[in-house]
């Protein structure tokens, strides 16, 4: 779509050479993994967090760590593990014994992009303390609210396989991630170029990545990514995919209103970063599998034929009529 002949109304180049340049940085180091990237940047443009998964070994955290580079912006990363406590990632009030006072001492939440590595390592009272900060981007400590900096993105990472010393994701924490993203292993090219970077030596550590977008930047980016036009039409093609999940007999959860807004926010960037200042179906179909593939439970009668959320979703979404 993105080589339509047709003239935007809206200046896009600052954000098609800045994405352009991201991408260039992230495959200094990472071969391959194309959709991880675009996803990644769409979910930075959109406002939204990231949740990626996959088995360990195919760069879900140097990913991570490689995007937050491009952005001239505070980074912390934390690891979770199952003895971790809420105070441990929020900060904790200590008593000033001199001063006759308790002073809050900010945890390493309050950063710009945060990494949360193996994200269900860590137990549930530990994983709701990232309801608030998720959702409002703000931390509430004794009656006192410490609003975040701007911008401020969750990127989480988890493993599918090993479940020994895992805890499920809350439902409510699920749906506060813009995306889940699912990370396959190379193909057999990319692995050899894997294997001969190696060889050669030219394999990065990534500690060479360039900084490519500031905070004024990205918000006066996200301002222009607002005003791509959407069809009424397009807004109901939204809300019957999403409510499609909801009257699945497959499905025994569906999506709440906040997937529908995921789209339409991802789908808006997407078309942003293609050149063009409306969207189109084929944008919500690419957006609506990322959002929705998280915030859906299957029928056990599925799970236990082996159907994937994945596929459910695709069947669904063939299925809804596609505006004209």
């Amino acid at each position: 779509m993105s080589d339509l002949n047709f003239q935007s109304r809206i200046d896009f180049s600052q954000l098609s050479q800045s994405v352009q340049q991201m991408r260039h940085e992230i495959s200094k180091v990472i071969v391959g993994q194309h959709q991880l990237i675009e996803q990644m940047i769409v979910a930075i443009l959109a406002n939204g967090h990231i949740l990626i998964e996959g088995v360990p070994g195919v760069a879900k955290t140097l990913s991570a760590k490689l995007l937050a580079r491009t952005l001239k912006a505070d980074f912390h990363r934390i690891q979770f593990t199952p003895d971790m406590m809420p105070s441990d990632i929020l900060g904790t009030s200590v008593y000033l014994q001199g001063e006759g006072r308790f002073e809050f001492k900010k945890g390493p939440i309050f950063s710009n992009i945060v990494l949360i590595d193996e994200i269900n390592r860590a137990p549930a009272k530990t994983q709701s303390a990232l309801f608030e900060v998720m959702e409002e981007r703000q931390i509430t400590n004794d009656g006192t609210t410490y609003p975040l900096g701007y911008p401020f993105l969750v990127v989480a990472t988890q493993n599918p396989v090993e479940q020994e010393g895992t805890y499920r994701l809350p439902e409510a924490q699920l749906d506060r991630f813009l995306f889940k993203i699912v990370v396959d292993y190379p193909n057999l090219n990319e692995e050899v170029t894997i294997l001969e970077r190696q060889n050669s030596g030219e394999l990065l550590a990534g500690n060479d990545i360039q900084p490519i977008i500031d905070a004024e930047t990205l918000s006066r980016l996200r301002a222009d990514i607002e005003k791509v036009h959407v069809e009424h039409n397009l807004l109901e093609y939204i809300a019957q995919i999403v409510g499609s999940t909801r009257q699945s007999s497959w499905i025994t959860l569906g999506a709440s209103p906040r997937a529908s807004l995921a789209i339409l926010n991802s789908a808006k960037a997407l078309a942003a970063i293609r050149g063009r200042d409306f969207i189109t179906p084929d944008d919500i179909k690419e957006m609506a599998l990322p959002v929705l593939r998280h915030r859906v439970i299957l029928t056990p009668e599925k799970e236990m034929e082996g159907t994937s959320t994945d596929t459910i979703i695709c069947q669904l979404i063939d299925k809804t009529q596609v505006p004209r």
